[in-house]
């Protein structure tokens, strides 16, 4: 099968590694939160990556949290993971998705083209919100097990990662496609 990871400017920087007194690794905290469109696949994300398990029904979600422990690069990260409720151009963008993140993840629907253009809209109240136009952020085009459904076109996509000088990857949560990537990337 063909690899479906597609990365548009990566947002890396160096890691450091601290020791501890006994010269072993510390852990590092990382809080994510998860964002996009309401029905786009961000809890089945979310839940895949920190349960190894594809929820086919939809709830909408309030909030929902999610821990997992991440080995990269030989590191380990504890990830608090923050599953946000949908979100549209009227959605108050909460304080405390903007306190003590560490990353971001955008998801949308390639299935969806509303929810791809609230990609934007929620990269903006994220800048705003944190002050920051270099916080890590990763955009998600999920569903694109179903090609026969889409509505958002690759070239589409990469450019907007380009424009929001994010990376980009296309994943299936249904089939647990590039997921470890997406959190993975963020941590980078």
């Amino acid at each position: 099968t063909p690899e479906r990871v597609s990365i548009i400017l990566p947002h890396s920087s160096p890691s450091t590694s601290f020791k501890n007194k006994n010269n072993m690794p510390q852990t590092k905290q990382r809080k994510i939160i998860v964002a996009g469109f309401r029905a786009v696949g961000k809890s089945a994300v979310t839940i895949q990556f920190a349960e190894d398990r594809f929820i086919d029904q939809y709830h909408p979600t309030i909030e929902s949290c999610y821990q997992k422990t991440i080995q990269y690069k030989g590191i380990t990260y504890n990830a608090n993971i923050v599953d946000t409720a949908g979100q549209d151009k009227h959605s108050i963008f909460q304080e405390n998705h903007s306190i003590g993140v560490d990353g971001y993840i955008l998801v949308f629907s390639v299935t969806d083209r509303k929810s791809f253009d609230m990609i934007s809209v929620i990269n903006d109240k994220i800048i705003n919100g944190t002050g920051n136009e270099n916080i890590p952020r990763v955009i998600v085009a999920n569903k694109c097990d179903m090609e026969e459904k889409r509505k958002v076109s690759k070239d589409e996509y990469l450019k907007l990662a380009e424009d929001l000088k994010c990376p980009v990857i296309e994943c299936s949560a249904r089939l647990n496609e590039n997921i470890d990537q997406i959190f993975k990337k963020l941590i980078e």
